[in-house]
């Protein structure tokens, strides 16, 4: 006798047991706290908490007033003018409207922290923020982020945007960051005009100190010698002895004639005696000039030396003008300035935050996140249902 078959159809039992409830609730849970609970805290925050933000946009460049090869773009407009940017000093400027120094000078042209913490902004938004401190440091790291700031290489136009709860507060602080631009590029000036023109002026004033002192030596020179120019005395003294020569000679050939024509002439004496007082002459003439120390030969040298070093002088004092007028002008030609392009305006209309765009981030974010956790987790299972 054979069991007979006992055929059953019908649904499968389903599994009710409190471990695969679990299961079933997880992942709607897990949606729900990752995904749903963010997006509405975002949601309820952007569109109904948070504070409108006004935003005014400056752009400028730092340039020099010096002529530069023609460039494609705005570059070449503005080189057709004579105007070329200067990166680095644009650079400069940029790091300053990030750093405390330019944060405290700013804080002398207005009121930063007042602006930031006016009645009727939300707690999030309004500086400083909740459970920070009041430090300088800890309100321009809060600060920078509604502070954005850029550089285009291509034009060399810098921009710099500033978020505020008010349009006008948002202009007057645009407008104060590029004053204290501004200022930092009257300095970098001054400096760098300072430095090179003293150092021009200072060789001015030592040439000419040099020549002062060397035409007071000449001075005294010719005070104590009693002489304005040995160098033209001597060359007088040569003259009067190749003249006396000259006459030395006449005489000396007259008195041979004579001698010739008749031996006791009375006239030969008289002639020798001429001929002596003339040779007595030329003597005493060539003394003047080279012999003793007092002669003029060594006073001579002297002068020279005096003349040479006063005509180095002036040949310095000269070269040291020009130098200094070359710095000058240098200066100038390297004189940078800050040009506004576009002034900041006070916007009709609030901008920031960027509402929806906030909300979707945040969306897209989290279910990301879900995602990413939901596959980990899903391989954490099938890892244990394949170790049972």
């Amino acid at each position: 006798m054979t069991d007979p078959k006992i055929n059953y159809v019908g649904p499968l039992p389903q599994l009710t047991g409190p471990r695969h409830s679990r299961r079933n609730l997880a992942a709607p849970l897990a949606f729900g706290l990752v995904v749903v609970l963010p997006t509405l805290i975002a949601a309820v925050y952007l569109l109904f908490i948070a504070t409108p933000r006004y935003v005014a946009e400056a752009r400028f460049m730092v340039r020099q007033a010096e002529e530069k090869p023609a460039a494609a773009g705005l570059g070449a407009a503005l080189g057709s003018v004579g105007i070329s940017g200067g990166t680095n000093d644009a650079h400069a400027v940029l790091e300053y409207f990030e750093s405390a120094d330019g944060l405290r000078d700013l804080q002398t042209r207005v009121d930063v922290r007042r602006m930031y913490a006016r009645p009727g902004v939300d707690a999030f938004s309004k500086l400083p923020k909740p459970f920070s401190d009041s430090s300088e440091e800890t309100f321009r790291k809060q600060f920078l982020k509604y502070l954005t700031i850029g550089y285009d290489s291509q034009t060399g136009l810098s921009t710099l945007r500033v978020q505020a709860f008010t349009a006008q507060d948002a202009q007057r602080i645009a407008n104060a960051m590029l004053e204290g631009g501004e200022g930092l590029v009257n300095r970098l000036n001054d400096r760098s005009a300072t430095d090179a023109v003293r150092d021009a002026e200072r060789q001015v004033s030592e040439a000419q100190t040099r020549l002062i002192n060397a035409q007071t030596r000449l001075t005294e020179f010719r005070n104590r010698e009693g002489l304005i120019d040995p160098a033209t005395t001597a060359k007088a003294g040569s003259e009067l002895i190749g003249e006396l020569t000259v006459s030395v000679a006449n005489l000396r050939a007259e008195r041979a004639q004579v001698a010739a024509d008749a031996p006791n002439s009375p006239q030969l004496p008289f002639l020798d005696s001429r001929i002596r007082a003339f040779e007595r002459q030329i003597a005493a003439e060539r003394q003047k000039i080279v012999g003793d120390a007092g002669s003029l030969a060594p006073k001579i040298s002297a002068y020279e030396s005096l003349m040479t070093e006063r005509e180095f002088a002036e040949k310095l004092v000269a070269t040291s003008a020009a130098a200094l007028n070359s710095a000058q002008i240098e200066a100038r030609r390297q004189r940078l300035y800050l040009d506004r392009v576009v002034n900041p305006i006070a916007t009709d209309k609030a901008t920031q935050p960027r509402r929806m765009r906030g909300i979707l981030t945040v969306l897209i974010s989290t279910l990301l996140i879900y995602a990413l956790g939901w596959m980990v987790w899903a391989g954490i299972r099938e890892s244990r249902v394949e170790a049972e």
